[in-house]
Order: structure tokens, then sequence, then C-alpha cells
């Protein structure tokens, strides 16, 4: 039983390790995709700038409120829709912004503040890797290490348990 629990730890040590390693990939690769849909957006307004430019001295927001203003339904939606274009370009940024710095803030955003349909579609597509950086691997090590810590409690709880209850 011994030679099996030594195996076991060994495994959920090693497998922590490599499962917290391939975490940075995910952020990257979750930050390359809000990337692209910043660029998506960017691309999806550069009609309406070409507008601004032509009929409001390159002033987008004095478009937006030109389109807003109209009596016509449709183009008062076409004024909602540029403004929620502008906004989600803003959001973007933001989000790029705060995934430019350290991986443990990377990963704090990730927890409380990235969008969860953009982390899905990462999911979905995501291609394990292990970053050889200095940080990613000291993250593998404590995560890894933690994890594996916590199983060995476990383990140890659990003997334990089980001995007082067969020595009754």
């Amino acid at each position: 039983m011994a030679f099996i629990r030594g195996i076991l730890d060994r495994f959920i040590l090693v497998a922590g390790i490599v499962s917290a390693g391939c975490v940075p990939s995910f952020i990257a690769q979750y930050r390359q995709r809000v990337g692209g849909r910043l660029d998506q957006a960017l691309l999806d307004i550069e009609p309406f700038n070409k507008i601004a430019n032509q009929f409001h001295h390159g002033n987008l927001p004095e478009l937006i409120r030109h389109h807003l203003a109209s009596t016509d339904a449709t183009f008062r939606s076409e004024g909602a829709a540029l403004q929620a274009m502008i906004e989600s370009v803003e959001q973007l940024r933001l989000a790029l912004r705060a995934l430019d710095t350290d991986l443990f803030n990377q990963l704090i955003y990730m927890i409380t503040r990235a969008d969860l349909q953009t982390a899905r579609a990462a999911w979905e597509i995501f291609s394990p890797s292990f970053a050889l950086t200095p940080e990613s691997i000291v993250f593998a090590a404590v995560i890894g290490t933690l994890v594996w810590t916590i199983f060995m409690l476990a383990m140890n709880i659990f003997s334990r348990l089980v001995s007082l209850l067969s020595a009754r």
C-alpha cells in the first residue's frame, strides 16, 4: 500500500506542476483573443471614422450624437450600435492594459474580471503549453507543490481516520 501511495503522491505532484505550468499559456491565449477582438472592432469602426472625417471634422462622438438625435428610428439604432462598438473597444483596451502586467496580476484579473464568453472561446481552442520563463516556472512549482501538500494532508487525515476506526 505504501508503494502505491508513493507513486500516487508523485503523480499528483507532477500533474499539479504541469497543470499549473499551463495556466500562463492559457492567459496568453486569452490575451491574444482579446487583442484579436480589439483589432476586429477597430476595423468595424473605421468606415464610421471616415464618415466622421468627411462630415463631422473627424469627431466620432459628434457623428454618434447626430445619429442618436435623428428622427429616423433606423438611424438612431445605428447610432446606438456605433456607441456600443466604441464602448466595446474601450473595454477591450482596458482588458489588454490589465493583462499587460506580471503573472500574478494577470491571474487576479482572470479570476475577478475576465470576460467569461471570451474565456470559454479561448478554452475551446486552448493548446496547452508550458512556458519556460522564470515567472512561469516558479508559479508552476508553487501551485503544484500546494496541490501536492493538500493531497498529502488529505491522505494523512484519511489514514489516521482509518487507523482510528480499525482500532475500535
